[in-house]
């Protein structure tokens, strides 16, 4: 939140950056853009499915590793990108600046999250299904192929890539995923 009140700073005071580039406005708001969505917002709502989830279907999670092979695949995801970011390695999508490798670990992680997700609803001993487990499964499907989709690149180097799609296609993807991931990332599990 502290990079948010930097930036809203550095609108009308721009020397705020220290004359650094890592500290300027086009650096430090894609952080404070994927820290509050995906760090800050992503954990509360994988706490809270891991949480209602348990208590929904009356069971445990299918698997303490998955569990934690996700926990920590985010953290590392978060701080790929706190580092990452500042230094302006970025593919200059918006809520889609991570390099491909971090596509990929987000992709893997998120796959973990899934199968757990699901393994603990197939073996659940709670019949009914409420509604809440309905709205997850729809978001980490979603979620999936928004990002997968999104993140279609060509790697050039270790941490440079060029989109597949160029021009009004990508303009298309890219708020395709932006909007939807709004839906279904930031709204459909709070709902739930």
């Amino acid at each position: 939140m502290l990079v948010g009140v930097i930036i809203a700073t550095q609108l009308f005071q721009p020397a705020l950056n220290l004359g650094m580039p890592y500290t300027t406005f086009g650096r430090i708001r894609p952080l404070h853009t994927n820290a509050v969505i995906f760090a800050f917002v992503g954990n509360a709502i994988f706490a809270g499915i891991y949480y209602s989830i348990q208590r929904l279907l009356k069971t445990r999670m299918f698997s303490d590793v998955l569990s934690k092979i996700h926990f920590w695949g985010w953290q590392l995801i978060i701080v790929g990108a706190a580092l990452t970011l500042p230094l302006g390695i970025t593919t200059s999508h918006e809520y889609a600046e991570l390099e491909w490798p971090l596509d990929i670990l987000i992709a893997l992680v998120w796959v973990a999250f899934g199968i757990n997700m699901m393994g603990t609803i197939i073996r659940r001993r709670e019949r009914h299904m409420y509604v809440a487990i309905w709205f997850y499964i729809a978001t980490f499907i979603i979620v999936a192929v928004l990002h997968i989709i999104n993140s279609i690149q060509l790697p050039i180097s270790f941490l440079k890539s060029y989109y597949v799609f160029a021009g009004v296609q990508d303009a298309l993807v890219q708020w395709w995923y932006g909007h939807n991931a709004v839906a279904f990332f930031l709204t459909t599990p709070f709902w739930a």
